[in-house]
């Protein structure tokens, strides 16, 4: 995998740590959280959109592409938070209780599973790959 340089690193730590107290703020309702975690979920995606694997194992590749879907979840994540805060996409009150409103919870937590797994099994991949040479 490729390194991220030192402004890139922090730009992704932050992003990290303002997606969480993003979601975690808007659990008091906070009209501010949508945009603090939109702007953690802007860097700390762009960031691991950044690294790139530049080898042929097929594993690791694959996760690669999991771990993008989880980083475009994130930013759908934001997305929904934002349209949780008022009937922002124009539908009937039984439409957006039934589609929209705090579905952005599902949203997050399938990406964060998703970020878990691949992060760990990337990990394993790329260490019995060090081996190997």
């Amino acid at each position: 995998m490729r390194r991220l340089s030192k402004w890139q690193t922090v730009v992704y730590l932050v992003g990290a740590v303002l997606m969480a107290v993003g979601a975690g703020v808007s659990m008091l309702r906070w009209q501010g959280a949508p945009y603090v975690y939109a702007l953690g979920a802007i860097g700390f995606a762009s960031m691991q959109m950044l690294q790139r694997y530049e080898g042929r194992n097929f594993v690791i590749r694959r996760l690669r592409r999991l771990m993008l879907l989880s980083d475009v979840l994130f930013l759908v994540t934001a997305v929904l938070m934002f349209a949780n805060q008022g009937n922002a996409f124009g539908l009937d009150a039984l439409t957006y209780a039934k589609y929209v409103h705090n579905n952005w919870v599902v949203t997050l937590m399938v990406a964060a599973i998703i970020q878990l797994y691949t992060t760990h099994r990337i990990d394993n991949e790329l260490q019995k790959e060090a081996k190997k040479i």
